[in-house]
């Protein structure tokens, strides 16, 4: 008889435990999380896509005459840095910035490799390059947009993890502030060209 009634207890305060933390903000703190683990796989398999595309763009570049081999030994290796930065889920903020300082190398280098094709007409006129320029131009669009939804997720989260009285679910349970893609120093500045 006493064993009954402390099984009945310890199951009806697991239930009003599980309907505070309901209560509290805890699910709610879950699905958030899961929203930004979501949104940052989304902007992996965007920088995913670029990095694809790269191996196509530099073979067809080699085959210009007298291509500058400097211009795409930079890209070459900037793609090879960013596959050092390992990641494994959301990063933390300095994960973050490792992650995207190496990104921002092979933007630099896909840029400078985009003006020096502008000396190249007969490389310009090739459809496969127009083809894998344009496919790189959407890409580029939709890092853009992936970076935009993680950051609203993002938002979303920390904004919750600070509300009351969620924010003592979120110390209790480790649901911490996840950082928000920045935009690189200077990038405010529109960048040079020179031909």
């Amino acid at each position: 008889m006493h064993s009954s009634r402390v099984r009945m207890m310890a199951i009806a305060a697991v239930s009003i435990m599980a309907l505070g933390l309901q209560g509290c903000g805890y699910n709610r703190l879950v699905g958030l999380r899961e929203s930004v683990d979501g949104a940052w796989s989304q902007v992996e398999n965007a920088y995913q896509r670029r990095a694809d595309l790269i191996p196509n763009l530099v073979s067809t570049v080699k085959g210009a005459a007298d291509f500058e081999q400097e211009t795409l030994t930079q890209v070459v290796e900037a793609r090879a840095k960013i596959s050092q930065v390992n990641l494994e889920g959301p990063p933390d903020a300095q994960q973050l910035a490792a992650f995207q300082q190496a990104q921002d190398g092979l933007s630099s280098a896909l840029s400078r490799l985009l003006v020096v094709v502008e000396r190249y007409p007969e490389l310009k006129a090739t459809e496969a390059f127009r083809d894998l320029q344009a496919q790189l131009e959407g890409t580029e669009n939709r890092i853009a947009v992936e970076r935009g939804r993680f950051n609203e997720s993002v938002r979303a989260y920390n904004t919750a993890t600070k509300e009351f009285p969620t924010l003592i679910i979120a110390k209790v349970f480790g649901f911490d502030e996840r950082p928000y893609f920045e935009s690189t120093s200077g990038a405010e500045e529109p960048p040079k060209v020179e031909f």
